[in-house]
């Protein structure tokens, strides 16, 4: 068998910006801000909303024959928040919306292993920060691409742990701090209050969750490769780093 024959097809990377951007930021401004009756209105501003992660899945599909989790993640997440809106919820369901996005991202990732493209490979494992292709090719040198993939998975579960977290508690602020009724004075001021206890409680954590995460998988592979700190990364990074520390270094 030639080299030729021994190379596989590989499969075109996503976009990660355009990802996080079409299924989760759009979606997110027009529910936020578009659902108005002075503009789109709560029934209109769902449905665009919706086609943004519908329109992206779709694209990605025919672009690289492969189905897109965080479509679906955005697509479901939306149509549950944007649901959830246009019942005018009080109190509960209010809190309920709140929690409802991060829970399902959250069970999305774990979820999503079972899946030609599992959504850690997304949001951590990217080709537009790692260079995926030098490190396949130490694994299979090595002979440690079960390790790497129970590496994946563990990554994975816990992963999950913070946006599940968030979740609870952004439900557990949403009862204490939301008054029974909406469409109040008091219940906007309340509404801006509980955004901000969102970054004390929920943002800085999971942020600082999601980085440590990050830093013991990156770990993990330096140690089933033998890579070590930027021979993970694309090359032109690399160089890029070593030229401004030179720089610096050289004032």
């Amino acid at each position: 068998m030639t080299q030729s024959e021994n190379v596989k097809p590989r499969r075109k990377s996503e976009n990660l910006w355009l990802n996080l951007l079409f299924n989760a930021v759009i979606p997110a401004v027009i529910l936020s801000w578009f659902t108005r009756r002075t503009l789109l209105g709560p029934k209109v501003g769902l449905v665009v909303a919706l086609l943004f992660p519908l329109s992206y899945g779709l694209y990605d599909m025919l672009k690289r024959k492969t189905l897109n989790s965080l479509s679906v993640v955005g697509f479901v997440s939306t149509l549950l928040t944007g649901g959830l809106g246009l019942m005018e919820m009080k109190g509960f369901w209010f809190a309920f919306k709140e929690a409802a996005l991060p829970v399902v991202v959250g069970l999305a990732i774990p979820l999503s292993l079972r899946t030609r493209q599992p959504l850690v490979r997304t949001l951590l494992y990217n080709d537009q920060v790692l260079n995926t292709d030098r490190i396949q090719n130490a694994l299979e040198t090595r002979g440690t691409v079960p390790e790497f993939e129970r590496l994946l998975a563990w990554a994975s579960w816990w992963l999950a742990v913070p946006f599940v977290v968030s979740g609870a508690v952004n439900f557990l602020l949403a009862l204490w701090l939301l008054p029974v009724e909406s469409g109040t004075e008091q219940f906007a001021r309340q509404l801006g209050k509980l955004q901000l206890w969102t970054w004390p409680t929920t943002v800085v954590p999971a942020g600082a969750a999601v980085f440590y995460i990050l830093f013991t998988m990156l770990k993990g592979i330096e140690r089933i490769t033998g890579l070590k700190g930027e021979e993970l990364f694309h090359p032109a990074r690399a160089e890029s780093r070593a030229r401004a520390t030179n720089g610096n270094g050289g004032r």
